[in-house]
């Protein structure tokens, strides 16, 4: 463990190759991602944020990814116009999207394209947390799942919506969730497991001990260093596993 810290250490203070904000349009509304590109880029990772936006958090774990040598967009699921200082705000964003999965694909879709039109490289990952964990699952359910090699959830959401379901031919998925997580339960994570069981999914899910909803999040109250370096020490394995090169 405490290899890993060292690791996630030093990518705190590292530089990408090239990085930059990427604003663009989606039928005319106004969107902001963050493209922090490799030097010699051995895949591509798409960041899907949480909910309250795109923020430093997103770029950080952008930057850090280029330092390990893959491209990163962190992608935009809100748009510039869309409030994001409150919980309420936050509640309501996230659940306009969550109520309509159509407008959440076509977002989704479209920062996907707005990666591959600037990576060098064509495997990717798609990573998300929290709100962007379960957008993440969103897409490898979807008719764009074969756009990537993998899909990995940081204490993410897991409910599979009605009408959706796993057909067990997805891309390998990585679950990563705090045992201490009130918002998304261990039981969530059980009927998770159940549903890939069932259907013959490639998965791994790792629980954290004591670990709360948000443990990844830097400088909040409720990260938690050990889970934190734990769970990229995991993800970083997963790339490796997935993206060739």
């Amino acid at each position: 463990m405490r290899a890993a810290t060292i690791i996630l250490a030093s990518a705190f203070a590292a530089t990408s190759a090239w990085a930059e904000d990427v604003p663009y349009t989606i039928d005319g509304e106004a969107f902001t991602g963050y493209w922090a590109e490799a030097a010699d880029p051995k895949g591509l990772v798409v960041i899907v944020h949480d909910w309250d936006g795109m923020t430093d958090y997103e770029r950080q774990r952008a930057d850090m990814l280029a330092e390990m040598g893959y491209n990163a967009f962190a992608l935009d699921m809100f748009g510039n116009d869309t409030p994001t200082d409150t919980v309420d705000h936050r509640r309501a964003a996230t659940g306009a999207l969550y109520q309509d999965r159509e407008r959440m694909r076509a977002l989704l879709q479209a920062g996907v394209e707005q990666a591959r039109e600037r990576s060098s490289v064509d495997e990717m990952v798609v990573k998300g947390y929290c709100f962007g964990g379960a957008v993440a699952l969103e897409m490898a359910r979807s008719d764009m799942g074969d756009l990537a090699q993998g899909y990995a959830t940081f204490h993410g959401g897991l409910s599979t919506p009605e009408g959706q379901s796993w057909n067990g031919d997805e891309p390998p998925l990585l679950v990563l969730h705090g045992g201490a997580d009130t918002s998304i339960t261990m039981q969530d994570v059980a009927t998770l497991a159940t549903e890939l069981e069932e259907s013959g999914n490639t998965y791994t899910i790792e629980v954290y001990s004591n670990a709360p909803h948000a443990f990844t999040v830097f400088g909040s109250d409720r990260y938690q260093e050990r889970a934190d370096a734990a769970s990229w020490e995991a993800f970083s394995k997963f790339l490796g596993d997935q993206l060739q090169g």
